[in-house]
């Protein structure tokens, strides 16, 4: 019984801790690399949608943001989704040339704000739509990478989203865990052939296909899931567009990292649930990207309860191991597995005070999510709102972010 208990218990963290390694590994030696444009480009009509939930604090400087784009300026429009704005907000956006829908409902999502907007623009007027949030700042060529990526066939694009501050020891980590997402679940997914999985902003889309996808959206947390899923169970594969940089706004400190933890675990549980079934049925006729998505990623163990468990695991077997069946080095190549997977995605400049900064915070991190494990009930009903402040970019690793 006990042989039991240790094997399975290895089994599941061997497993969650192999997809990291091997997806990592994946996008360091096979990434697929973005293609360049044709002078003879032709510039697709892009509709860029803002949900603004009271970020009054950053909404103007994020809308001015988009004039500096470099992208001819009668092909794309700026619409800012008001919901629950000041009035004053609203008419300086409207001031400096920004369209802007407002919104408002008894209980807020972002899918129910963009199908508001969608109900009231004009399809014929765009190609595609690019979904960013309130505190989201473009790089200058971020629509004509975008561009270019649609042109060669990529209906579905997930841009890499980087940090837009660096200035708090949980901004860095945040900023870390991103990183690493970028380069499993997106770079390494595209380079196996599969899909990226979609952060929630910086999307870019064909403009029928997201309307009428987010007609079929009904997610208070976990928005982004419920998307993807819906987009690959319509056949579309979900490209990872490394050159394309979002700029978003990183969590300055425990409560709001705890609150924004807390909608992203309970959203993976609930949707494993959703999912599961449905999952391998796909899988049974082939369909291995769905499986992938629906099951594959909603079963992975978060990286911080990851590393507790399997460091814990692998302390235990270090003290009582002559005690217990399973030999301690089949925990001790699990564990060094999973350093690696955590090291390959961070680029050079990250290997100073900033990983630094992140071990010694790793600690306080994983008992936050430790003690989220007992706060999930509820959380996917209730729409929970991160505050942003940050309205300008002071990220030391960009030029090194895409690797």
């Amino acid at each position: 019984m006990l042989f039991t208990i240790e094997l399975v218990i290895l089994i599941y963290l061997g497993a969650c801790v192999f997809y990291n390694f091997l997806f990592a590994v994946a996008g360091r030696l096979f990434p697929k690399k973005d293609k360049t444009a044709a002078d003879t480009l032709s510039h697709s009509r892009i509709a860029i949608l803002v949900p603004a939930y009271k970020e009054d604090e950053v909404i103007l400087s994020v809308a001015q943001s988009y004039e500096a784009l470099d992208y001819p300026a009668d092909k794309y429009e700026v619409i800012v989704i008001a919901d629950s704005l000041q009035p004053a907000t609203i008419v300086t956006l409207r001031a400096e040339g920004i369209t802007v829908i407002p919104v408002s409902f008894n209980k807020s999502t972002k899918a129910k704000s963009l199908n508001a907007a969608f109900a009231q623009l004009h399809d014929d007027k765009y190609d595609m739509a690019v979904i960013a949030d309130a505190d989201n700042i473009p790089a200058k060529d971020f629509l004509k990478r975008v561009n270019i990526a649609f042109q060669e066939g990529h209906h579905a694009i997930q841009a890499q989203r980087v940090a837009k501050n660096l200035d708090t020891p949980f901004a860095i980590l945040d900023a870390a865990n991103e990183m690493i997402a970028n380069h499993i679940n997106r770079k390494g997914a595209n380079a196996l052939g599969l899909s990226a999985s979609i952060i929630g902003s910086g999307i870019a889309f064909e403009y029928q296909l997201i309307k009428q996808a987010l007609k079929e959206t009904e997610a208070t947390g976990g928005f982004d899931k419920v998307l993807q899923q819906l987009l690959v169970d319509k056949g579309y594969k979900i490209h990872y567009l490394e050159s394309a940089l979002m700029f978003d706004e990183k969590v300055e400190n425990a409560a709001a990292f705890e609150n924004q933890r807390k909608r992203w675990l309970s959203s993976q549980l609930v949707y494993l649930r959703q999912y599961f079934l449905r999952g391998f049925r796909a899988l049974l006729k082939g369909r291995i990207d769905y499986f992938y998505m629906a099951v594959g990623q909603n079963m992975l163990l978060p990286r911080m309860l990851l590393l507790a468990g399997v460091f814990f695991m692998t302390f235990i077997y270090l003290i009582l191991g002559h005690y217990l069946t399973v030999p301690f080095y089949a925990w001790a190549i699990t564990a060094g597995a999973f350093i690696v997977s955590m090291l390959l995605p961070l680029p050079g400049k990250f290997y100073s005070k900033y990983l630094l900064t992140v071990i010694l915070n790793l600690p306080r991190v994983v008992g936050i999510m430790l003690a989220l494990v007992f706060k999930l009930k509820g959380a996917n009903k209730t729409f929970i709102h991160t505050k942003h402040s940050k309205t300008s970019i002071d990220n030391p690793l960009v030029n090194v972010a895409g690797k």
